[in-house]
């Protein structure tokens, strides 16, 4: 043999033969471990850590970012009677070029994309969560969810009405667009599923532990991705602060929970799972 086996073999027979074998090994095989992780971007707190992956029995993955791929995408421009599609996408994407909201950007950009430079916003108002009010070459526009619409008066048209519900059918979200006091369109994006994620899904399947999928977005919305990737249990419209809440709860239920998600909302709900 050569010199590295000999050596490897010698240094095994030492370790072995040592009265405190097993305190010396598995110490050494934890440091070790959890140095290699570090070296390919994986954090471990600490060895204990590792020693409690084998008790899990549920893993709670967070949809955005983690199930997809956190960036939105516009797939659908749907004009309302009498609008033309490239002038709902101007007015639209012309409003929402100010806003730095990932629907926003999800828009303006399939607009610049597809119309060139965007005509500039006379005045610009956010309202946090529910969409934005904007001037655009004198026109009013009004950008958000149908609610936001709904509680300026506005409804949407007949041949608008059943859009919304078909779109979350789908796992996607809608913002409706209205501008001179009507409604003249609505539009769908949608965050893309990565595609790993229902093979790891079953991967989870098979170590034996139940996933769990956690989201602030709709019930209908979320439903919708779980059955892409095989998730059967879903907790939705969740906001960020209440996702530690639904981590003690598993917890109090008798489950011991690994928590997967992008550590800014996630933060609590983090620190609150098991692992």
């Amino acid at each position: 043999g050569d010199p590295a086996a000999a050596f490897t073999a010698a240094v095994a027979v030492l370790i072995i033969a040592c009265p405190c074998a097993l305190g010396l090994a598995t110490p050494t095989g934890l440091m070790v471990g959890t140095g290699r992780g570090a070296q390919l971007g994986i954090l471990i707190k600490g060895p204990e850590i590792l020693e409690q992956t084998r008790r899990v029995t549920t893993i709670v993955l967070d949809k955005t970012g983690t199930v997809t791929e956190g960036r939105m995408w516009l797939t659908d421009i749907i004009p309302g009677p009498g609008v033309e599609r490239a002038e709902l996408l101007r007015l639209a994407g012309a409003a929402e070029d100010a806003s730095e909201h990932p629907i926003a950007r999800a828009i303006a950009g399939r607009a610049r994309n597809e119309l060139g430079e965007l005509a500039v916003t006379q005045s610009f108002t956010n309202q946090a969560g529910l969409g934005i009010e904007a001037v655009v070459d004198g026109h009013a526009v009004l950008v958000g969810r149908p609610s936001l619409l709904a509680d300026s008066g506005l409804e949407l048209p007949e041949g608008l009405a059943a859009a919304p519900a078909e779109a979350e059918l789908e796992g996607k979200t809608v913002v409706a667009i209205a501008w001179d006091g009507a409604v003249r369109g609505v539009l769908a994006v949608e965050d893309r599923i990565k595609p790993t994620s229902a093979e790891a899904v079953d991967e989870l399947r098979g170590l034996g532990l139940t996933p769990v999928l956690l989201t602030g977005d709709n019930e209908a919305t979320a439903r919708a991705v779980a059955a892409k990737v095989g998730i059967e249990r879903v907790l939705a419209n969740v906001l960020p602060h209440e996702k530690s809440v639904e981590i003690r709860r598993l917890q109090e239920a008798g489950e011991v929970v690994a928590m997967v998600g992008d550590g800014v909302n996630d933060g609590p709900a983090l620190a609150q799972a098991d692992l």
